[in-house]
């Protein structure tokens, strides 16, 4: 199976990374005709994961996705979720028949409302069974140091999800497959959101003590909501019979993916959501936040989305929905934090 790499970001970056180091030669989207110069002429991304080497033999970088889609069995897409249909614009339907997709992003597209899987099926066609996810809890900056992270890879096709997991295997990378395409991705959306709440907390010096119970209760409503949108296995202490594929225990809502992302996310200093959220407690405001940060943060988008999927899924969500309005609409963070304070158990 030939793979692409559609992206330059650093997560996108950290997993041509992994490919690369297996051995495995990637056809991979820069967008940026000097970006994609520099790493053939230097053998590394100037902007993004600067430290990491490639072997430039494994490498064949366009400019043109089209180019990039025709060449490769499997596409993964590393791109933040806002730019996602701008980047597929002017395709045709069928580019990607006999294609599998693998999906990196943790966000919601926001135009549509819709999860990547949604979108593809709508636009292009693309059966669930064609599409997969790739999720944490993983930053980019420690597959760059190759400190050891866990990849959890989801896919209605179990048989052919651990066939694309294998590639990613490496010393520093252990690989989990379940078949929960749609929870992981959801998951994937509220733990942005909650990490900015929990930078937001650290920027109004709220201490140890309260993030505990904030993400504590976090967790909590992230279960909720879930449920709600009919995710099973999301019982904490509860397993169901041997996985087949693994033959460890099967995964339920403490398991890596759902609950170990959430906490990552919300406490790591590589959390990019953490960091936007900490500058908007400090007192700067949304518009400002994003000019000062180089990286996208999902969680801002994403929590708009989750308040308008949530009013059809009708979960308790004050805190996410309290987050929203801190960033949507204008809502005072103090005053937003104080009402916070009154939820939590």
């Amino acid at each position: 199976m030939r793979y692409g790499v559609i992206g330059s970001g650093s997560w996108a970056t950290a997993l041509a990374k992994i490919l690369t180091g297996n051995d495995i030669p990637i056809s991979w989207w820069v967008r940026n005709e000097i970006i994609s110069k520099h790493i053939l002429n230097r053998h590394h991304n100037p902007h993004y994961l600067p430290a990491v080497y490639f072997d430039t033999s494994l490498l064949s970088i366009s400019n043109k996705v089209a180019e990039v889609i025709a060449a490769s069995d499997c596409l993964i897409i590393a791109v933040p979720s806002a730019y996602i249909t701008g980047m597929l614009m002017g395709l045709e339907k069928n580019v990607f028949e006999g294609k599998k997709l693998l999906s990196a992003v943790k966000g919601i597209l926001p135009e549509q409302n819709l999860l990547l899987n949604d979108y593809f099926k709508i636009e292009f066609g693309l059966e669930i069974t064609d599409y997969f996810t790739v999720m944490g809890p993983c930053h980019a900056e420690e597959v760059a140091a190759e400190k050891l992270s866990y990849l959890t890879f989801s896919g209605a096709d179990v048989t052919v999800a651990a066939d694309i997991a294998s590639k990613f295997k490496t010393e520093y990378i252990n690989t989990i497959v379940n078949n929960d395409v749609y929870g992981v991705q959801f998951a994937a959306v509220l733990k942005n959101i909650y990490a900015l709440g929990a930078g937001m907390a650290h920027g109004l010096e709220y201490g140890d003590n309260f993030q505990s119970v904030f993400i504590a209760n976090c967790a909590d409503e992230m279960a909720g909501f879930l449920r709600k949108v009919g995710i099973p296995h999301i019982e904490v202490g509860i397993h169901d019979e041997e996985d087949s594929i693994s033959h460890k225990k099967t995964a339920n809502y403490a398991a890596s993916v759902y609950l170990g992302d959430l906490l990552v996310t919300c406490y790591s200093l590589h959390s990019r959501n953490r960091t936007f959220g900490n500058m908007i407690g400090k007192g700067y405001s949304v518009k400002s936040a994003q000019l000062e940060m180089k990286m996208v943060a999902e969680g801002y988008n994403g929590s708009k989305c989750i308040y308008l999927i949530n009013h059809k899924v009708n979960a308790e969500m004050p805190i996410a929905e309290t987050i929203y309005k801190i960033l949507w609409e204008n809502v005072k963070v103090q005053d937003g934090f104080k009402q916070i304070e009154t939820f939590l158990v």
